[in-house]
Formats: C-alpha cells, structure tokens, sequence
C-alpha cells in the first residue's frame, strides 16, 4: 500500500483532526454507493480506510512514523515478539475490501479482534455516512442497512459478439465489463441473437451484495450459412452438367467440407440434408444442415450450349411451370 500520509494527502506533522477531516472528505467522495459507475472507487475507498487505520490511531502512528510498522500495519522487523514498548502489537494489521458482503475490515496476527476503538473513531464516521448500523461479522466488520437504504450493485450491461464458429464449437471469449473487469464467457449451446446472459456478482458493489453483468449476444451474419435455429442452411451451387449428368460435390460445413453425391437429372431447388451438421443443442445433440441446389450457367455465353437449348426447346418441350398457373 502506499505512504497513508500520501493517500489521505496530508503532511506527515499533521494534526490528529487534520487527519480525522482529511479522511471524512476522501471517504464521502470514494464511497462506492456515491461511484456505482467507478470500479476504481471501491479500491480507493479500501486504500483511503487502511491508510487511517494507521494514521487515526496515535500509537500506530508513532510506530509507522518510528519504521517500526509498514504502511499495511504489519512490523518492519521480523523476529521480535508480544507488545511494543508504548503498547501497540506489532503483529496485529488490518485489511479493507469491498466485496459481495459490502465494507469489510480484517483483522490478523496478535492484534486480531480488537476493533476500531483506536481508529480514532473510524467505526463512527462510516456508519454516519452510510446511515446505518455497525456490526460484527467473524474478523471483520461490516454495515447493516435499512432495506430501503440497502440496495444490492448495480447491474451493468455488456455486448458480445460472436459467430456461428464460435456457437458450432462452444468457444470461450472474453468479455470487458464497465467494471473494467474482463471475464471469460463460454458461448452457450442454443444461444440466441439478441439474448442477455447474466454473469452473476459480475456488476458494481452495493451495501447489500454485487450488481450482475448482463451480457446481451449478437450472432454475426455468416456469408455462407443462414441459421434456423439449431439448423444450417446454404444455396449449393452447381454446374449445369453437374444436375443433368449427377456429381459428386464438396460442401462446406463449419467443421470442414464433406462430400455429397448429387444424382443425375437434379433440379434447382432440391434439398439435401447432411444430418449432424448443424449447431450443438442443449441436450447435447446436433442440428442439420440443409443445402439446396442452386443450378449456375457458365459466365460467359457458349455458341453449343445455346443451338443446344434452341434444340430442346423446339423437339422437347416441357413446362415446369403448369402446376402454378
């Protein structure tokens, strides 16, 4: 931890109410139920409550101020035992967090239990600011609130965009939180474009609990497939030779092409299911994917296959279209 005198900005000759105001002002400002949109408050909430643990407290003080105590409480000097002349223990430290339990205070080593009673009255001034209660819970100490007045964090919202690639293979992908937090998220199976995935504890600290993450998915188009809910589907291009004579065609898939037999005399529009080839489910299993033949002339017009067609047209005609009109 830093210098306490630098955290709550004040000269190392300064008076013990200097420090008392010093450290309302800075507590006031960094108290994380006035910063739910910092996630840096709470640390420097945490940071400015050790730095007057030490300072608030006359002998912990004159031994920060003598070398004999680090700037966390804990002794410079390893080997020595039980108090140190003028009464304080030098095994006996502090530490502060923000959590799901709200403000919290530890206590270790032999100066464990004792409270905030020589803080100078740091118990006091928090639950003046907060509108509450001090307690007890463990080693620590926390704040009952009135319900009204206890709120849990609040929520913050995340987007995350992902591909079918990423849905077909259950991939992990991180995620940066308002909080400034990143989080890795596994890419549920049947998720959804446009669905919230909730990251619980993963929002702002309250008195009364952390906030959620809400992290809201969009599946990227994909240029070749079009989902339908667990299914894939795909226009499969084909030569003209290809319908009318039968192939053997590659299919791309999410997981590698495959090969699929086209029979001779194919029309445009048939549809193949490749079973297995879709997008994992929930119980586990797997959707289909379906392509459908998508019959493609050649690019540049062929004097053959033009006296071929006029040849059709006049010896073998045929109306595809008699069922609909």
């Amino acid at each position: 931890m830093r210098d306490p005198y630098e955290v709550l900005g004040v000269p190392r000759g300064a008076s013990a109410s200097a420090i008392k105001s010093a450290f309302r002002k800075l507590a006031k400002k960094l108290h994380p139920d006035a910063n739910k949109n910092d996630p840096k408050a709470a640390a420097r909430f945490a940071e400015v409550n050790a730095a007057y643990e030490i300072l608030g407290d006359e002998k912990k003080r004159k031994a920060f101020d003598a070398g004999e105590i680090d700037a966390e409480g804990k002794p410079r000097f390893a080997g020595f035992e039980g108090v140190h002349p003028g009464g304080f223990s030098p095994g006996g430290f502090e530490s502060f967090t923000w959590g799901p339990e709200g403000f919290q205070r530890r206590s270790g080593g032999a100066g464990a239990g004792r409270g905030f009673a020589g803080a100078g009255g740091i118990d006091d001034i928090l639950k003046e600011m907060m509108g509450g209660r001090a307690g007890r819970v463990g080693g620590g100490v926390h704040f009952d609130m009135d319900d009204a007045r206890a709120p849990r964090g609040q929520d913050v919202n995340a987007s995350l965009t992902v591909t079918l690639n990423d849905l077909a293979a259950g991939a992990s992908k991180r995620v940066r939180l308002p909080t400034g937090k990143e989080v890795d998220l596994r890419v549920p199976a049947g998720v959804t474009d446009g669905q919230q995935i909730r990251l619980k504890g993963q929002g702002f600290a309250g008195p009364a609990g952390m906030g959620d993450a809400l992290v809201t998915i969009t599946v990227a188009r994909h240029p070749v497939f079009a989902r339908d809910g667990a299914d894939l589907r795909l226009d499969l291009p084909v030569t003209l030779y290809e319908a009318v004579l039968g192939a053997k065609v590659r299919v791309p898939t999410l997981e590698g092409a495959v090969d699929l037999a086209i029979p001779a005399g194919t029309s445009g529009g048939r549809t193949f299911r490749l079973k297995g080839k879709g997008l994992p489910l929930k119980d586990g299993g797997r959707g289909d994917l379906y392509a459908a033949v998508r019959i493609v002339l050649p690019e540049d017009r062929d004097r053959a296959l033009d006296d071929l067609m006029r040849a059709w047209r006049e010896n073998k005609p045929y109306d595809p279209r008699r069922d609909i009109t």
